[in-house]
């Protein structure tokens, strides 16, 4: 199998977008911190997302992680999807559609 890599290049600057995935089925209870430290044991986590109610503020129940390794990535999705955390086990996959080009980039020479 074939793994596409994302590159954006601008103005002598290669942008490397990182792997977005999908977590869902998270308890309310549940922080971002405590997602990146789940999730940090996989690799580095660059961002961490729980999508709240515009209103009040109270968690949907599925958020995003970003990771800047792929393969880390890969690895954090097989260990994490089923997982039971806060007694309520994750849906984890790598997140469908385009990935966030707000990546930091990186001079290229």
């Amino acid at each position: 199998m074939y793994k596409l890599i994302i590159l954006v290049l601008s103005r002598n600057k290669i942008y490397i977008l990182p792997m977005n995935i999908f977590v869902s089925n998270i308890s309310f209870k549940v922080r971002e911190q405590s997602l990146k430290d789940l999730f940090s044991q996989y690799g580095e986590v660059s961002n961490v997302r729980i999508i709240r109610d515009k209103e009040s503020r109270r968690s949907k129940g599925y958020g995003f992680i970003e990771m800047p390794d792929d393969k880390q990535g890969e690895t954090a999705i097989e260990a994490l999807n089923g997982f039971e955390h806060f007694e309520r086990k994750l849906v984890v996959a790598e997140a469908k559609g385009k990935r966030d080009e707000s990546a930091p980039a990186t001079d290229a020479d």
